[in-house]
Formats: C-alpha cells, sequence, structure tokens
C-alpha cells in the first residue's frame, strides 16, 4: 500500500512538474492543477501543503531527473566528458521539441518569481547550486580520465557551462536550425580543450 501511495505521489510530482514547467508558477492556476493531476484544491493542500509546496517539489524533481540523466549518461557513453556532451545535445536540442519547455525550469523560475516569493527563489538557487556541483563533479572525473587538462578549474567551467546551456536553450527557441545550435554545443566543449 505504502509503494503504492509513494508511486502515486511521484506521479502527481511529475505531471505538475511538466505543467510547472509549460506554464511557469504564476501561470498555473489550480484548476490547471486539479485537472492535470486529477485532485481536488483540498486534497492538494492536504498532500501538498499549498501550490508553493507543490512547485518546491516539482523543482526537486526536476533537478533530480536532470542530474540522473547526466549520471545515465556517463555510464552509457563509458566517459564523463562524452556523457556530458551528450546531455547538454538533449538539454538544449532534443528539449525543444520533446520537452514542455525549451527553457530550464530552474532559469525559468528564477526569472519568473519576485522577492515575494522568496523561499520558492532560495529553494531554487540552491537546486542550480546542485546542478553545478553535478557538472563539477563530471568535469573533475574527465580531468582524472586525461579528458581535460588538470590545470583547468572545474568549478569555473561548471559555471561557464552552466550560463552557456541556459542561453542556448532561449536562443535555440528563437532559431529553430539544429546545425547552428549543435555547432554551438560543440564551439562550448571546445573551450574545455583549448588553454
Amino acid at each position: 500500500m505504502a509503494n503504492t501511495s509513494k508511486r502515486n505521489r511521484l506521479d502527481i510530482i511529475d505531471k505538475s512538474t511538466n505543467l510547472y514547467w509549460e506554464k511557469g508558477f504564476y501561470g498555473t492556476s489550480m484548476r490547471n492543477l486539479q485537472e492535470v493531476i486529477d485532485m481536488r484544491p483540498g486534497s492538494i493542500y492536504a498532500a501538498f501543503g499549498s501550490k508553493e509546496g507543490l512547485f518546491k517539489e516539482a523543482l526537486q524533481h526536476y533537478t533530480q531527473q536532470g542530474i540522473e540523466q547526466l549520471n545515465k549518461l556517463k555510464l552509457s557513453t563509458g566517459s564523463p566528458l562524452k556523457g556530458l556532451k551528450s546531455f547538454v545535445d538533449a538539454t538544449v536540442i532534443t528539449s525543444q521539441t520533446d520537452a514542455p519547455s525549451g527553457m530550464c525550469l530552474l532559469a525559468k523560475t528564477i526569472s519568473e518569481l519576485t522577492k515575494d516569493n522568496a523561499e520558492l527563489l532560495a529553494e531554487t538557487k540552491r537546486l542550480l547550486l546542485q546542478v553545478e556541483k553535478a557538472f563539477i563533479i563530471t568535469l573533475t572525473e574527465a580531468q582524472v580520465a586525461g579528458e581535460i587538462d588538470k590545470e583547468k578549474d572545474t568549478t569555473k567551467l561548471a559555471r561557464y557551462l552552466q550560463v552557456q546551456i541556459m542561453g542556448l536553450r532561449i536562443y535555440a527557441g528563437i532559431n529553430h536550425d539544429k546545425q547552428t545550435i549543435a555547432d554551438m554545443v560543440n564551439s562550448v566543449f571546445l573551450t574545455f580543450e583549448q588553454d
């Protein structure tokens, strides 16, 4: 019974994540949530405390899914750098057609929320730092594997990569030529190899 309940909760969070990702926090009404997750407002409040509580769990779910995807790609390619490159390709190029929004949900949230939502903003910033940490770990693994110069600062590279991903995702929303975007992603990774 507990496993069924846990699966149902994960399904609700997954559907909510996609809805919030598509519409944003303010664009998602309680009626939208009610229709997508098939729960009455009272049940949403009982399970998650508030619309904000559900959104917070959606942000956490989104971040965890991304980090899990990165780790799977590192394993399947057998290379930290190739796995990271595959992750960026999927995040920047594939997301334009296969995701609820081409934008990163975390970046979208940072740009949408105001100081009135200080707790959600703080959580979003914390989650962005988790993604940065996953990039640092991957880039450090790439150094150990001899794929990146050991003298390079992996924290700076991770931050650079995060900024590039956010910018490329926005740019891919206005330029739909996949080859142009792929060339830009390749240019980002050339930076890792240059002195």
